[in-house]
C-alpha cells in the first residue's frame, strides 16, 4: 500500500515519491529492458495522486491500479531469476501456460497511460479543468477495456475531480508542480510506450 509523504516546504507532490519514473532506467542495449523492481515502486508511489485528488470517488481506480502491481509482483517474488525485467518476467511467464502478472501488466500499462493523458492534457490545455482532461484520457485509453459495469465507477472518479487551482494548490509551489509534473511525465509516457510496443509482439501475447 502507498502512503502519501508530507510535501517539504518549497517542494511538490514529486518530491514525495519514493521512486520517481525519472528514475527508472530503460536499457536500450538490451531490448529497451525495464527493471521490474523500480516500476513497480515508481508505479506504486503513482498511485499517491489518487489521495492528492481528494475523493474516495477515485479509491477504486488507486485500488485497481494497487491490485494489479500485486499480480506483478507476486510473479517477481515467486521466480525472481527469471523476472529481472518486465520483459523477461512475461516471457518467462508465458512459458508456464500462466498469465496472470502478464494480464495484470497490461491492466497497469493501461491505467499508467489513462493517468499520464490526463495529466498531459492538464498541462497542454491551461483553461481545461480536470474532470475535461481526465474524462478525456479515459476515453482513449480504459474505457474500451471496461466493462458495463466498471465504467460508472470509473466515471464516476472523473467527475469528483477538484478544479485545477485547488489541485495545484495540493501539488505545492505550482510553478515548479507543472515543470516537475513534465519531466515525470516524459519518462512515464517513454516506458508506457516501451512495454505497449512490448505488448505488441507475438510472443508476449497471452
Amino acid at each position: 500500500m502507498a502512503f502519501q509523504a508530507a510535501i517539504p516546504p518549497g517542494g511538490t507532490w514529486f518530491d514525495t515519491l519514493k521512486k520517481s519514473f525519472v528514475d527508472v532506467p530503460v536499457d536500450s542495449s538490451n531490448g529497451n529492458a525495464i527493471p521490474t523492481s523500480d516500476f513497480l515502486e515508481a508505479a506504486e508511489s503513482l498511485t499517491t495522486l489518487f489521495d492528492l485528488l481528494g475523493s474516495l470517488a477515485f479509491t477504486p481506480v488507486k485500488n485497481d491500479m494497487l491490485g494489479n502491481i500485486k499480480k506483478v509482483r507476486d510473479r517477481q517474488l515467486a521466480s525472481p531469476g527469471d523476472s529481472s525485467t518486465l520483459q523477461s518476467l512475461v516471457l518467462n511467464e508465458l512459458k508456464t501456460k500462466k498469465h496472470t502478472s502478464a494480464e495484470g501488466l497490461l491492466w497497469l500499462v493501461r491505467g499508467l497511460d489513462f493517468t499520464s493523458q490526463a495529466l498531459r492534457h492538464t498541462l497542454q490545455n491551461p483553461d481545461a479543468e480536470l474532470s475535461t482532461s481526465f474524462r478525456t484520457a479515459y476515453t482513449g485509453t480504459l474505457k474500451p477495456h471496461h466493462s458495463f459495469m466498471v465504467k460508472p465507477i470509473f466515471s464516476a472518479a472523473m467527475s469528483a475531480t477538484p478544479y485545477k487551482k485547488d489541485f495545484y494548490a495540493k501539488m505545492g509551489d505550482e510553478a515548479k508542480a507543472k515543470v516537475d509534473m513534465g519531466k515525470w511525465l516524459d519518462a512515464l509516457e517513454g516506458q508506457v510506450r516501451v512495454l505497449k510496443e512490448f505488448q505488441e509482439r507475438k510472443e508476449a501475447k497471452m
